[in-house]
C-alpha cells in the first residue's frame, strides 16, 4: 500500500488542548491513532498543565507526548493526525489560539523534513518546555540537533508547568 513502510519508524507526537475537555480529546485522539493499522502507540507521557504560549489571553493547556511506531510515511502520518483532529471538531481560526485538540509531529525517526506544511523535527520544539518536559519523560535520551531532549528541557523556563497525577494508561479510557 503506498505510503506505508515495512519497518516501523519511531515517531513522537505532541498533543494539547485547552477548551472543552482536553484530556478526553487527547485520549480519544490517541485511541483513534492506535486503531489505525499503520500506527501503534507505544508510550504516552503524563498530562501537564501549562500556561498558554504565543497568544497568552486564553485558558491553560493540557499537554502530553506520545511515542508511536509508525508504518506510514511522515506525510501520511500528518494526514492521519489532521483527520483525527477534524473528527474531534478542531477548528483552525486563530494561530496559537484556543483549541479542542492539537497534534504535532515532533520527530519522525531521525528524518529531517522541510516541506510545505511539514517540518520535522518540529521547528520550535526546542523552545517549548510544554513539549520538552513530557517528551523527556518518555524519550530522555532522544536527540534533536545534537543535544538530548533532557538537555534542551533543562535549558528552558518551566515556570507554571505542572505535571498532573494520572494513571500510566490515562488515555486508554
Amino acid at each position: 500500500m503506498p505510503g506505508r513502510n515495512d519497518a516501523p519508524v519511531r515517531a513522537y507526537l505532541g498533543l494539547g488542548g485547552n477548551i472543552g475537555d482536553p484530556a478526553s480529546a487527547m485520549a480519544a485522539a490517541l485511541r483513534a491513532l492506535d486503531a489505525d493499522a499503520g500506527v501503534d502507540v507505544v508510550a504516552v507521557s503524563s498530562l501537564y498543565r501549562t500556561p498558554p504560549w504565543g497568544l497568552t489571553d486564553q485558558p491553560d493547556f493540557l499537554n502530553a507526548v506520545a511515542a508511536v511506531d509508525c508504518r506510514l510515511g511522515a506525510r501520511d502520518l500528518l494526514a492521519l493526525c489532521l483527520e483525527v483532529e477534524a473528527s474531534l471538531k478542531r477548528v483552525r481560526d486563530i494561530r496559537w489560539g484556543p483549541r479542542v485538540i492539537d497534534i504535532d509531529i515532533l520527530m519522525f525517526g531521525s528524518e529531517r523534513i522541510d516541506e510545505a506544511g511539514l517540518q520535522v523535527p518540529h521547528p520550535r520544539m526546542v523552545e517549548r518546555a510544554f513539549v520538552l518536559l513530557p517528551l523527556s519523560e518518555i524519550a530522555t535520551d532522544a536527540e534533536v540537533d545534537g543535544k538530548t531532549v533532557a538537555a534542551w528541557a533543562d535549558a528552558l523556563d518551566t515556570a507554571g508547568i505542572t505535571k498532573l497525577e494520572s494513571p500510566a494508561a490515562w488515555w486508554r479510557g
